[in-house]
């Protein structure tokens, strides 16, 4: 199975500090359309979701001040932030705003633009061997990174990335890709936190079918009490 490659014209130059270096809720709209590249795999994001600094989003993992975990989102803008969540999922943050904010965008879907091939196996890490090919291709183009764990399993995403620098010519960019209009743009709650739930800080393409379904946070039901 041949991989797609990535070129010049869906990819464009990479985006420097400065993208980054605005609000949270100002850079996510702006990362729709933009290609996140790691080595041969590439992601075009299609929904992201921004998140606010200490005392300001009750969502947000920084809302409580600086701990070991959320140091990255207190550094320069355009780093990344990977944390790991429900004991078995990586997800990706690119921080925003200057040293010592505290705020990112969570890139939560897009479409595998390169190395289609290399994001099925990660994502499949067993169909890679003899006669597994086809189970490979099982998994439809468009759910190859929809939904925040899912991108980071097809881009190779996990804790050792964890403050990468996204802006020095590393092993992991953003590139300008193509932006979308405004008109296309979509904005509404933010999946599955249960503060700040309704703040309308989710962004997404309208209409592209790599984006998540939206779920609203649901409390965890203790049990019955014993008899």
């Amino acid at each position: 199975m041949g991989e797609r490659e990535l070129t010049d014209d869906v990819a464009g130059e990479p985006l420097g500090r400065d993208f980054f270096d605005r609000p949270s809720e100002v850079v996510a709209p702006d990362l729709l359309g933009r290609v996140v590249v790691h080595g041969s795999v590439a992601v075009r994001l299609s929904e992201v979701e921004a998140y606010g600094g200490p005392g300001q989003d009750p969502a947000s993992h920084t809302y409580r001040g600086r701990t070991p975990r959320n140091a990255v989102m207190f550094g320069e803008p355009g780093h990344l932030y990977v944390y790991f969540t429900y004991g078995m999922h990586y997800c990706a943050n690119l921080v925003c705003m200057p040293a010592g904010t505290g705020s990112a965008v969570l890139l939560r879907a897009g479409e595998v633009v390169a190395g289609v091939h290399t994001a099925r196996i990660r994502r499949m890490p067993h169909a890679d061997g003899p006669g597994m090919e086809g189970l490979a291709r099982r998994v439809p183009d468009r759910d190859l990174a929809r939904g925040p764990a899912r991108l980071a399993v097809a881009l190779g995403l996990v804790k050792e990335h964890n403050g990468t620098d996204c802006c020095s010519g590393g092993p992991i960019q953003v590139h300008e890709g193509r932006p979308v209009p405004s008109g296309q743009v979509r904005t509404g709650p933010r999946t599955g936190v249960s503060a700040g739930a309704d703040t309308p800080w989710r962004f997404w393409i309208d209409g592209d079918p790599t984006v998540s379904p939206y779920r609203a946070h649901v409390p965890r039901r203790r049990g019955r009490a014993a008899r």
